[in-house]
């Protein structure tokens, strides 16, 4: 027998470990992990799910716990669909590593919407005001001062598939209908086109409505288009910029009409909060909501009135709307002179400069950055629930940036953005203040030293204008 040698090289491991095969994680996630686990995250979702789950029987579900997590993800990460969460959380071993799972198969986005479909809305509301109950727990939580606002998100719903209520006609039908009916026997395209330019009120949501969204609504967009719409409104309070209510509403509904719900919902929330978390928190936050800021489209004679019979004062702005006659209304008439003499206060107007600040700053992370200004959910209570734990990821960013420094995953690349762009205002300011001296001493016939310095800077400006960053699609927060 031949004597063997091992050729001077040790051998290697026949198993890794799959902590082995990645790099260092994303360090935020790895943080908000140690907070989620640190305050027993996990836990408490499993508790308030388990009694829409049975004992013993059937395949185990996806952990509850995972599907939050999911669902957070996809406020983190600017992703609108379910499908776009399970690519994204199956190309990342950091958010592999966030949800617990190692080299096994993540989620499929089945899985996710299964689950959303299994656990009711008021499951996905205790674990939204479970967060605020986070926020007080670590002073980042009043509820003294409340402001509200709302958007509009755009439906999955088309408007060429919308039907009239009464008979449940197609829109085009409806005009080749009304096209015979003025004389045209075989209407074509131009013909219908040129009846359809006549009418008036031809997108009224008393008489069309969509047959697989009913509850979305014909609305102007904020870009100018008329799309199916849901209204989006939402209370935050003053103190941290932290969203306490959500709630949804056809996308027509006037905002007098559903501001009465939204507070209510931010009390309710807010009294939960009270009753369960500690002494100490407790100090800090009020008794009730004491004061109400909002813009001029939710003043009306009832919502001060309301404002008045549970004792909260209105800082609300007053529209033009010329001499008014109040005969028979004295409480309309004290209400509203009321709110009319606080508003001319110092303290209203730094009201309003704050919520021009605290209630859009919401919205731009949500909507934009974080990408559900169009939904792709039918029905509000399914689009709430996920509207619910995309407002709750605002709110764990609150605190994420109290306990690490930093509130969402890429908020490094805007303040990159912002240093990059302070240090080229910085070096193009000083050839700023020389060009006038430049004009004057290129006219000079004797200073030919200067002129060519003058000359050379000026090559030198192109450069500053492209090495310009451009701005980062982040709120850099």
């Amino acid at each position: 027998m031949a004597m063997g040698n091992d050729g001077g090289k040790e051998q290697g491991e026949l198993y890794i470990p799959h902590t082995e095969l990645r790099g260092a994680g994303h360090p935020f996630y790895e943080a908000l992990d140690r907070v989620l686990r640190n305050v027993g995250f996990d836990r408490f979702v499993e508790d308030q799910c388990s009694p829409h789950y049975a004992e013993v029987m059937g395949r185990p579900s996806l952990p509850p716990g995972v599907y939050f997590r999911c669902l957070l993800i996809g406020y983190f990460e600017g992703i609108d669909s379910e499908r776009g969460i399970a690519w994204r959380v199956a190309d990342s071993l950091s958010l592999r590593s966030f949800l617990g799972f190692g080299m096994q198969a993540p989620p499929h986005h089945s899985t996710l919407s299964r689950t959303r479909r299994r656990l009711p809305v008021e499951v996905h509301d205790r674990v939204f005001t479970w967060v605020l109950g986070r926020l007080a727990e670590n002073k980042l939580l009043v509820g003294k001062t409340v402001g509200v606002d709302a958007t509009t998100l755009e439906a999955n719903a088309a408007m060429r598939s919308i039907v009239r209520r009464d008979d449940g006609r197609k829109y085009n039908e409806y005009l080749e209908d009304l096209a015979k009916a003025a004389g045209i026997e075989e209407p074509t395209r131009d013909d219908l086109k040129k009846v359809d330019k006549k009418r008036k009120k031809k997108g009224s949501n008393k008489d069309w409505v969509h047959p697989l969204e009913p509850e979305a609504q014909i609305m102007k967009m904020k870009d100018g288009r008329t799309h199916l719409a849901h209204k989006h409104e939402q209370a935050v309070d003053f103190a941290s910029g932290a969203v306490v209510a959500v709630t949804l509403h056809g996308g027509a509904a006037g905002d007098t009409k559903t501001v009465g719900e939204t507070l209510a919902q931010a009390e309710t929330n807010l009294q939960e909060v009270r009753s369960e978390c500690s002494a100490e928190a407790q100090e800090l936050l009020a008794e009730r909501i004491e004061e109400f800021v909002a813009d001029k489209g939710y003043h009306s004679n009832d919502v001060l009135c309301d404002l008045e019979e549970v004792d909260i004062r209105s800082y609300i702005p007053e529209p033009a709307r010329g001499r008014r006659r109040w005969k028979g209304k004295n409480a309309e008439r004290d209400a509203v002179y009321r709110n009319r003499r606080r508003t001319r206060r110092a303290k209203s107007k730094k009201l309003q400069r704050k919520r021009g600040e605290l209630l859009e700053r919401p919205f731009a992370h949500l909507l934009e950055t974080g990408g559900m200004r169009r939904v792709h959910l039918r029905g509000q209570r399914n689009i709430l629930k996920r509207l619910l734990i995309h407002v709750a990821g605002f709110n764990l960013g609150l605190l994420m940036r109290k306990l690490v420094g930093v509130g969402k995953p890429r908020a490094l690349q805007g303040a990159y953005g912002l240093f990059s762009s302070a240090f080229f205002v910085l070096v193009a300011t000083p050839h700023a203040l020389w060009a006038p001296c430049v004009l004057l001493a290129w006219r000079w016939p004797t200073n030919d030293a200067f002129r060519m310095w003058s000359r050379s800077a000026n090559e030198r400006l192109p450069l500053l204008a492209v090495g310009w960053p451009a701005g980062t699609k982040t709120t850099g927060c």
